[in-house]
This record gives C-alpha cells, structure tokens and sequence, in this order.
C-alpha cells in the first residue's frame, strides 16, 4: 500500500473516531431527552404577556411545538403557513411557537411586523429545546391528547403537510 493511501485511511479513522466519541458522549448527556413515541416534557415558558404556560395546560388537546427564532430564514418562509393553520385548524389544535433564546421585544417586533396570532412562548436558556433534542429551527413536533410525542419534523412544514400530521391524532 502506498504512504499516501495509508496516511489518508489513517485520517479518515481518525475523524470517524471522533465522530463516534462526540456522538456517544451527546447520548450519555442526553438523560432525560424525550422523543416520538415518549411523555412529551411538560415544560413551563413565559408568553409574550410575560404569563407561565405549562404544556399541561393544554391536556386534552392535540399540541404543535414549532421550534423558531426571528433571524432565521426558513422559519420566516414557513411563517405565513403556520399562521394559515393557525387560522383555519385553531379550533381543533393548540399551535405553540417556541422561540430559542430571543428577547420578548424582538419577538413582539416580528409579531407586529407579520401580524401573527399565534401563542409565543420563550426558551431563553435553551433547556427545553435541550429535552426535545432539538439542534435547530424550525423543528416541529405533534403531542398527541395523551401528552404523548407523535411525530417530530425538522425544516420548515406547509399548512397542509401539518394538517395531515396533526390530524391523525384528533
């Protein structure tokens, strides 16, 4: 075998044992993470009136986490769409659109600039993001009547495709 083939597998195991390090010390931390199939958290997050919201204030209910931030350009795509559920599937679902770690201003400026409707909550330390493992926005997440995770989507998600998800649990 050649110096330079046997350098580059060398490198290449190298990174892939980082790679399987980062990832087994990510699962160890993980803990108490919940996903599909699991408990949703039931987690307690101020609103854009600065009032406590708990997840277990809506037991009973089919439950949309969105995961947000107002600087990222995909959330704002999807925005109109999820303003559009809200609008039309309101009645039938509890639509809660969690921002990652933004001030209440910043929040309430795109609400007024987008004229959204739709219930703002606040993770302003990241830890509730950090039980539904969430790594980025948008990230959307069903809970079903029960309180149970049923489906969990990363990237943004149209009306309909929420619809159809949401749906199956109501």
């Amino acid at each position: 075998m050649k110096k330079e083939t046997l350098i580059k597998l060398i490198v290449l195991a190298g990174v892939m044992a980082m790679f399987i390090f980062f990832a087994i010390s990510l699962r160890q931390q993980s803990g108490d993470i919940t996903g599909v199939g699991e408990t949703a958290y039931n987690f307690e997050m101020e609103d854009l009136d600065g009032k406590l919201q708990k997840l277990s204030d809506y037991k009973g209910q089919v439950v949309i986490l969105n995961y947000f931030a107002t600087w990222c350009t995909p959330c704002i795509d999807e925005a109109p769409e999820l303003e559009a559920f809200e609008q039309e599937y309101g009645d039938q679902f509890k639509l809660l659109i969690i921002d990652r770690g933004e001030t209440r201003d910043r929040v309430k400026k795109y609400v007024a600039k987008y004229k959204t409707t739709s219930t703002f909550l606040f993770d302003y330390n990241h830890k509730i993001s950090k039980k539904y493992n969430v790594v980025a926005q948008p990230e959307t997440f069903v809970i079903d009547q029960a309180g149970t995770i049923r489906e969990h989507h990363i990237g943004p998600i149209s009306k309909s495709d929420l619809y159809a998800l949401a749906s199956k649990y109501h």
